[in-house]
């Protein structure tokens, strides 16, 4: 073959090799645009979810946001002291956090905690895009990425896990009966319970034996429930190998992590009982504190930020089989959401600000 004839042989080759590098190059495209793709579907699928969520709770979420009007018909005194013990929640967060992730001082977690909080609460499905944010920030400040990782994890298990646990305790004193009505009782009540939730979540981080019976009972209820499914197994093994990571990632400070997260709850609950007080409610107490786990359940309800317009409907809904009046109960949802829901917003932008001047990207 003469070198006129492999000529046009070899451009073929030229030809085809550059075909296929764009071949391969289009594919790459295709494959990095795909994941945005469904990032986009994703996200209009939640948006629109959010949209239907919030029309459905729309007149129930109107009804406590125009409670406002009655606000002078409140105690300013009560609504005061709705402050410190805001303060105080916030506090035992702060500590629960900064024990989780060793931060050495109080700034970097309590800025990081505000701005991620306030994110979480406006945008749809926010409680990852606020623990993003607190991550990322706390990075900013010198934590170490897999610290920061497990930290932030570890102290959300621990607090998720303490605030699921009151309906539980709840129910007791719900059973037997409380005549006593009043406030005064209802803080005897939650005193009660909290003090059984501290004794009760150390028994399960400090020993085996509470923590296995509790997964082989959820084992055995789940399996009898559900006799055509596959069997669940290991429950009770996978429980103790969590609780010691989770005991691994606190360290030897987990009794003070404990006592903080049954505090922050503690505080929590002070503040809807000065919301009551605020109304001069004489509510039934034990229900007052299922009122309140109820409140913290449907605050993790992902569908709307921050469980907006699922809280005010299901916490007015429960005050009002405790005992109180409808109104009084849209008024005091309308003064605990105040504190719980609509300050954090532009405490966020505060700590986003006194984070950025600290540590300035």
């Amino acid at each position: 073959m003469t070198p006129t004839e492999r000529a046009p042989i070899g451009d073929r080759l030229e030809r085809a090799i550059e075909e296929r590098v764009d071949v391969e190059q289009e594919l790459e495209r295709a494959r990095a645009q795909e994941p945005s793709r469904r990032s986009l579907r994703r996200t209009l699928v939640l948006l629109a979810i959010t949209a239907v969520s919030l029309y459905l709770v729309a007149p129930g979420l109107i009804e406590t946001l125009s409670s406002w009007r009655d606000i002078d018909e409140m105690s300013l005194g009560w609504l005061l002291a709705m402050v410190p013990l805001q303060a105080g929640a916030l506090a035992c967060l702060w500590t629960v956090q900064r024990l989780a992730v060793h931060a050495a001082g109080w700034h970097a977690v309590a800025t990081s905690q505000l701005a991620g909080n306030a994110i979480a609460k406006v945008a749809p499905g926010g409680g990852a895009l606020g623990a993003a944010l607190q991550y990322r920030m706390l990075v900013q400040a010198g934590v170490e990425p897999s610290r920061a990782v497990s930290g932030l994890t570890a102290a959300n298990v621990l607090l998720l896990s303490v605030v699921l646990a009151l309906p539980l305790l709840a129910i007791p004193a719900i059973a037997g009966g409380s005549v006593d009505r009043g406030l005064v009782a209802a803080t005897v009540v939650g005193a009660v319970v909290f003090a059984a939730l501290f004794v009760v979540a150390g028994a399960m981080l400090a020993l085996d034996g509470p923590l296995a019976w509790v997964g082989r009972t959820f084992e055995r209820l789940r399996n009898r429930a559900r006799r055509g499914a596959q069997p669940v197994r290991g429950v009770a093994e996978r429980l103790v190998a969590e609780r010691d990571e989770l005991l691994a990632t606190l360290g030897p400070s987990w009794r003070e992590a404990l006592a903080a997260t049954v505090g922050r709850w503690a505080f929590d609950y002070a503040s809807l009982l000065a919301a009551l007080a605020a109304v001069g409610s004489t509510p039934r107490p034990a229900l007052v504190l299922l009122a309140f786990a109820t409140a913290q359940v449907l605050t993790q309800v992902p569908i709307t930020p921050g469980g907006l317009g699922f809280v005010e409907a299901g916490l007015t809904a429960t005050l009002t089989l405790a005992g109180v009046p409808p109104g009084k109960a849209v008024l005091a949802t309308f003064a605990y959401r105040l504190f719980t829901y609509w300050l954090p917003l532009p405490l966020g932008l505060l700590g986003a600000a006194l984070h950025r001047r600290r540590y300035p990207a």
